[in-house]
């Protein structure tokens, strides 16, 4: 069962692979993804990402347990954190394990490309300009898309 943490405090990857694949012999393959703030243009000074708590947790679970249903996984961990960050701190974590990479990879692909798209989270920008909501973009929509059978 997938591992999910909506929090404010920032991870450490090592710390969360070691925990996910402790006693586990059988993993073959272990892909993490990492996303951070990034600052294109040198004016973002923060970006504070809100959530709904209770629902964020069901729904990111509910995501998790599909794609395990969909690949063979022996773990899969997924931490968004929340609150104002600054550029270069990290705001998600996913970690998929299986025997095989290609379930791995895929898994994790996926994963990420519904955080993206689907997680409910809202994202504003604080920069030297101004602030402003983060739009939905048609690109990270139509990459879910793929995934629909």
């Amino acid at each position: 069962m997938a591992s999910i943490s909506v929090q404010s405090n920032d991870f450490d990857i090592s710390e969360e692979i070691a925990a996910l694949k402790k006693d586990n012999n059988d993993v073959g393959a272990i892909v993490t993804f990492t996303g951070t703030v990034r600052d294109i243009g040198g004016t973002l000074r923060t970006m504070t990402l809100e959530h709904y708590p209770g629902m964020t947790e069901k729904e990111l679970a509910r995501i998790a347990s599909v794609a395990e249903e969909r690949w063979p996984l022996l773990g899969c961990r997924v931490i968004h954190r929340y609150g104002t960050l600054k550029p270069g701190e990290n705001i998600v974590l996913v970690i998929t394990l299986s025997a095989h990479r290609e379930a791995a990879f895929k898994a994790a692909e996926f994963l990420m490309d519904f955080l993206k798209s689907n997680a409910p989270f809202w994202k504003k920008e604080q920069t030297n300009e101004d602030n402003r909501w983060v739009a939905s973009k048609q690109s990270d929509a139509s990459a879910l898309d793929r995934w629909k059978k």
